[in-house]
């Protein structure tokens, strides 16, 4: 009988020959199922125990065509975020990068020494970044028109967009968030508050304050300060509203050791929303109104030739991509489909019409090799898939088209801003990428350009669909992709 050498060894030199067994089968592993893979990301694969096959890449160089790598670049896959690129690139190429939208402003009565006689009425066209600051703009621009007073109603159009039934909580039963907001005709700072909490020792009680200070939504305060540290899952806050009673209510443990704590949650219905920011934002301009909302159809109402007492424009399309790609907002890029839709098929916008006008222009461009599910243009959903090869397609026809500084400066830049900012610190990536990253449960993907430290221009696509890969492997599996490409 053959004895063990290990037999008389401590159990300190027994772990260290079992490790050295095991090490010893990965590279015989790795090289048999990815012997195409850089062995920086087969190092991080074999790390992270990653199967091979949930990784996808297409790298390109632009200049000479040549594919620098690829990587089951034709499976489908789910893109999470970086589907926002065919979404922008569509609207750049189809609306035109100086596109602008419009909300008009009519007054329903006579306007006699500062005071409208009458209601006054919104209507929306869905510009997408109605933020506080906008509308308080807008607002400006309607008392420079002469409205000091407003004895009637606040009268709000938001029929330029059909967007149906709509479940806030239908993505991740979590209604509250602000990326899952719906889209709207006349959407106003994205329906979000930003609440503050700060905590009040003398009394142990958790002072709230809402920004935009809204006087039609009721908050109920019951929290209380708790011994600990500023740490923990939103704070030990939780947070429940119930947009049929304009009300939203706090609960739970404050750490008494935060100064202060934000929050940002939707809030109301999207009209109540319009009117109560138009309310609050109007006395706060020195102007009078009292009365109460109303939905309508403005064609019902309003005479074909009558013209608005204030067309107020948006800011252009390119600086609504760069919000959308850079910083990743999912209800800015639903906007972009629903304008798609009423642009080009006639209003009201619908999500059904914007995919098939995203799907008609692919065909016109000779894309219809790009397979692709894009389902609300922005990423979030479980079902949308593209592979990164017709990934790799688009960036490569966006590279040539006359607006390609615009929606290349769209994206966020390695290690500087957007939701690239706090990546790639330490590392010479720093400024040499532009990219539109994507993340969700069991999804990490990048997309995008790169300049080599050789001064090659590469379109990079990688994407990664298994279990909790979000949580940081994803990362680290691109990074080694990226490091690696930027020596080549």
């Amino acid at each position: 009988m053959r004895s063990d050498p290990t037999a008389n060894s401590s159990p300190l030199l027994k772990r260290l020959t079992m490790l050295v067994a095991v090490l010893a089968m990965v590279p015989v592993i790795a090289h048999s199922e990815a012997s195409a893979l850089p062995p920086s990301v087969q190092s991080v694969m074999n790390l992270r125990e990653l199967p091979y096959d949930t990784l996808s890449i297409y790298v390109e160089d632009l200049e000479s065509g040549d594919v620098v790598l690829q990587w089951l670049d034709t499976e489908q896959r789910n893109p999470a975020s970086t589907i926002k690129l065919l979404t922008t690139l569509v609207s750049l190429d189809v609306l035109g990068p100086a596109y602008r939208w419009t909300t008009d402003v009519y007054a329903r009565g006579e306007i006699d020494d500062g005071r409208l006689k009458g209601d006054l009425l919104l209507k929306g066209y869905g510009d997408p970044f109605l933020v506080t600051e906008r509308v308080w703009q807008l607002l400006r621009q309607i008392r420079l028109a002469g409205v000091r007073e407003i004895d009637g109603d606040l009268l709000i159009d938001d029929s330029y967009f059909d967007v149906g039934d709509y479940d806030p909580g239908a993505f991740d039963k979590q209604p509250l968030r602000a990326y899952n907001v719906a889209p709207n005709a006349l959407l106003m700072n994205f329906k979000v508050v930003r609440y503050w909490f700060e905590p009040d020792h003398d009394s142990n009680a958790v002072n709230i304050m809402l920004d935009p200070e809204l006087d039609n939504l009721r908050v109920v305060n019951r929290l209380a300060l708790a011994p600990r540290s500023c740490r923990g899952y939103q704070r030990g806050i939780a947070i429940t509203a119930n947009d049929a009673v304009d009300e939203v209510t706090f609960s739970g443990k404050f750490p008494n050791r935060c100064k202060r704590y934000a929050m940002d949650r939707t809030a109301l219905s999207h009209n109540q929303f319009v009117y109560g920011l138009f309310r609050v934002l109007w006395q706060q301009l020195g102007g009078t109104f009292d009365g109460d909302w109303k939905n309508v159809a403005s064609e019902a109402i309003i005479d074909p030739d009558e013209k608005p007492i204030v067309s107020f424009d948006s800011l252009p399309l390119i600086d609504m991509i760069a919000r959308v790609n850079k910083h990743s907002n999912n209800v800015m890029a639903r906007q972009l489909v629903y304008t798609l839709s009423a642009e080009l098929r006639g209003p009201p916008g619908t999500e059904d019409g914007g995919r098939q006008v995203i799907a008609n222009w692919l065909a016109e461009n000779g894309l219809e090799s790009c397979q692709c599910a894009i389902e609300n243009g922005a990423g979030l959903s479980r079902d949308s898939r593209i592979s990164a090869a017709a990934m790799g397609e688009l960036l490569r026809f966006a590279w040539r088209q006359p607006y390609m500084p615009e929606y290349l400066a769209s994206m966020s830049i390695a290690g500087l801003d957007g939701t690239l900012s706090r990546r790639f610190k330490g590392t010479q990536l720093i400024g040499k990428a532009h990219l539109k990253t994507g993340s969700m449960d069991h999804v990490s993907a990048v997309a995008g350009f790169l300049q080599s430290r050789s001064g090659r221009r590469l379109v990079v696509v990688a994407m990664q669909n298994h279990r909790e890969v979000h949580r940081g492997p994803g990362r680290e599996v691109q990074e080694a992709l990226l490091r690696w490409l930027y020596d080549q």
